[in-house]
């Protein structure tokens, strides 16, 4: 089974979000920030990579949130979440057109892709 990650930030009641170009496999949708395993790669050192390669910022993984099964195509994926700590917050934005600080309570009108819907769900459920 394929493996994806993705990092949540919090901050005063608030999670990071980024909002991806047009042109992507998930469309311009919201996302937590993350992307694919590679091979050899621990959920953890994947997101530090994706981290940097989508938005060149340096953050620490903490704990494991969440995980639960999508389908991207025909493939089934599993995507595991873990609460990150951002080392600072000079995006450059490669992937996404916007990034911003959402409340948690506004995460439920926010078009996202169905992977990260298991991430909403989580955190307005909490």
């Amino acid at each position: 089974m394929n493996i994806s990650v993705a990092g949540v930030a919090e901050k005063g009641g608030k999670v990071l979000i980024a909002l991806r170009k047009p042109g992507t496999s998930i469309g311009v949708k919201w996302e937590f920030p993350g992307g694919k395993l590679e091979e050899g790669e621990t959920p953890e050192s994947a997101l530090v990579r994706e981290y940097d390669e989508e938005l060149s910022v340096p953050i620490d993984v903490v704990e494991k949130l969440c995980e639960g099964g999508f389908n991207n195509g025909s493939k089934k994926y599993r995507l595991l979440a873990y609460s990150i700590e951002l080392k600072n917050e000079n995006f450059s934005k490669t992937e996404h057109q916007q990034v911003r600080w959402a409340d948690i309570s506004e995460l439920k009108m926010l078009e996202f892709p169905d992977s990260d819907r298991i991430i909403v769900n989580y955190l307005l459920s909490r």
